[in-house]
């Protein structure tokens, strides 16, 4: 697959995508992009491609909240379906104040394409709310969460639509969705939602779904980079030290890596002989960030993506390694934990570098495998011990990456090439079989 014709950037690098104004934009983009190229690589027809890109449904809402000092300030949520060729939408709802419909929708592309590819019958989604819950309290946060499900409830439900949590959301969102709904049903409806509170019927196992498929993802990587299956000593960095990155950082510390740095919103630490990522950990969750833990230096957030490492784990949001700071990026391996932090400019860069990336819609796919099992158990009023569903995800995630590796290596593609390739074509042959209506 080869790229070509694109615009320059200033630092002379040939772009696929020309500058936009948001972030959610540049991410859109991306999709947009990514979707092209599998199109060209598939031989898809004009009409195909044009069906895969174009969302099935969205949604944009205004969500009134009335704050504690009786003020009445009014917010904007969204609700896209990129796809439902393959069964139910399915897909996370943030809250984060740069959130608008371009990058709800390209996040819903990307789920649609992590489905097919690691084999679960579902279609792409996602929501969000332009808000910050930080600045929040809890009530005001329960009455933005009510309200935005009242105002998309047309669109969710266990055989439509199936939220789960993501940036600026958690099991207690997810519990708050599913009350909502229920007292609309007038009856108990734990499968509106997964990564709920086991006490409502969430899964065992689902909390660091996808933090164990970034693991998983990087262990076999780095298998196929050495010839070895051990990762022991091998250093790790990982940027977006919350709920993905955090525990990523504590399950390659367990399987034998050195992890030397970590970052998130309030700073960065670096720690060469190798950090202990449990009390770092306990640090964060005391102080709100890993800024000024005393067992390791202070590193500025551009540094850490930088550093000479084995692994590279970018895990807080869209577009991190860019153009300008792709040809300083030292790690010979990138697993991508955040969606989209890659962009295709940066990808060619890296590729140039021989820096190897596992994609998006393949490591980050934990967290929708066990969402899809939580959901398999609402269904059937049942549920599976932990190690039931660790082994259930190990054996997906293992088999599509090797899917994945097999395509690239067979066709000289990158890992992110091979992922689209299977996505797409599995969401096109969908939609071939099941025909057009009327």
């Amino acid at each position: 697959m080869t790229i070509t014709d694109f615009p320059t950037t200033a630092s002379g690098v040939r772009s696929p995508i020309p500058h936009r104004q948001t972030q959610g934009e540049h991410a859109l983009a991306a999709a947009r992009f990514q979707l092209a190229e599998a199109a060209r690589f598939l031989g898809l027809d004009d009409g195909m491609h044009r069906m895969l890109a174009t969302p099935r449904r969205s949604l944009t809402v205004s969500v009134p909240v009335r704050r504690e000092d009786g003020r009445l300030e009014v917010v904007q949520g969204h609700r896209v379906q990129h796809n439902l060729s393959r069964g139910p939408a399915k897909g996370g709802i943030r809250f984060h104040p740069a959130t608008d419909l371009a990058e709800v929708t390209a996040l819903a592309m990307w789920m649609t394409w992590k489905c097919a590819l690691v084999g679960i019958p579902y279609g792409g989604a996602k929501g969000g709310v332009a808000v910050d819950p930080a600045t929040l309290t809890t009530r005001e946060l329960e009455r933005v969460t009510r309200r935005y499900v009242n105002e998309i409830l047309p669109l969710i439900g266990p055989e439509k639509d199936i939220p789960a949590p993501d940036v600026g959301t958690d099991e207690q969102t997810m519990a708050w969705i599913m009350d909502t709904y229920s007292a609309n049903a007038g009856y108990s409806v734990p499968g509106v939602v997964t990564g709920k509170p086991t006490a409502l019927g969430g899964s065992l196992g689902r909390a660091g779904a996808t933090s164990r498929g970034v693991q998983i993802a990087a262990l076999e990587a780095f298998a196929a980079m050495n010839g070895s299956r051990s990762p022991e000593g091998a250093t790790v960095a990982v940027q977006g030290f919350g709920k993905v990155g955090a525990l990523a950082a504590q399950y390659l510390a367990d399987a034998g890596c050195r992890v030397v740095a970590v970052s998130d919103v309030g700073g960065a630490v670096v720690r060469h002989t190798g950090l202990d990522v449990a009390a770092l950990r306990a640090h964060a969750a005391e102080t709100g960030s890993v800024h000024g833990y005393r067992d390791a230096d202070p590193l500025s957030h551009g540094d850490l993506l930088e550093l000479d490492v084995d692994v590279l784990v970018p895990a807080a949001l869209e577009g991190v390694i860019t153009a300008d700071n792709a040809p300083r990026v030292r790690a010979r391996l990138v697993v991508e934990g955040a969606n989209g932090p890659t962009t295709p400019e940066a990808d060619l860069i890296l590729a140039d570098n021989g820096v190897m990336v596992v994609p998006d819609i393949l490591a980050n796919a934990g967290g929708v495998i066990v969402s899809y099992l939580e959901w398999v158990q609402n269904t059937q009023a049942y549920s599976w011990s932990a190690g039931e569903v660790e082994m259930r995800l190990r054996d997906l995630m293992e088999n599509a990456y090797r899917a994945v590796a097999e395509l690239a290596g067979g066709r000289d593609l990158t890992l992110r090439q091979a992922a689209h390739a299977i996505g797409v074509e599995r969401v096109a042959e969908a939609h071939r079989m099941r025909g057009l209506y009327p």
